[in-house]
């Protein structure tokens, strides 16, 4: 998975904003796509929840692999690793044009 990293630089980076802009990063580099999978380290939250429980001791965190292995494509990195949104595009699952 080609992971795309952005530096905050100091601004204050709240989770709906990050999340709309690794939505804009990856619909430049990948088109049409779907959010799979996300972490947000302050919160301890990911998604899909409890993805890790399974992960346990494992240097792999569980939304990196559900990604992974559902044809993960792109992670947008924030902050390394704050905010993480991993993404994969449509392909032929996306609408006619």
């Amino acid at each position: 998975m080609k992971i795309h990293r952005i530096a905050s630089t100091g601004n204050v980076l709240h989770f709906d904003a990050a999340m709309k802009r690794a939505a804009a990063v990856a619909d430049e580099l990948l088109g049409e796509n779907m959010l799979l999978a996300w972490y947000d380290r302050e919160r301890d939250l990911e998604s899909p929840a409890h993805v890790s429980e399974c992960h346990e001791g494992c240097p792999t965190k569980g939304f990196w692999d559900y990604a992974m292995n559902r044809g993960g494509a792109l992670a947008v990195d924030f902050d390394d690793g704050r905010f993480v949104f991993c993404f994969r595009p449509l392909g032929e699952f996306a609408q006619p044009q």
